[in-house]
């Protein structure tokens, strides 16, 4: 094995740490998204239930 190449372990936490990282630096984007995500979906809820009230009229 060549001394300049990770293990498989190493590998693997070479790997899990670059994944945190870019977690990390994405975490606000991640966040907004889901914030908005969440915003949309209860503003359709909100939308549906102004139809369904409407229809009981």
């Amino acid at each position: 094995m060549s001394p300049n190449r990770p293990t498989h372990s190493e590998g693997r936490t070479l790997r899990i740490r670059r994944i945190r990282q870019w977690i990390a630096r994405r975490r606000t984007a991640l966040v907004s998204s889901a914030l908005r995500g969440a915003a949309y979906a209860a503003g359709a809820g909100v939308v549906g239930l102004g139809f369904y009230l409407i229809q009981q009229l």
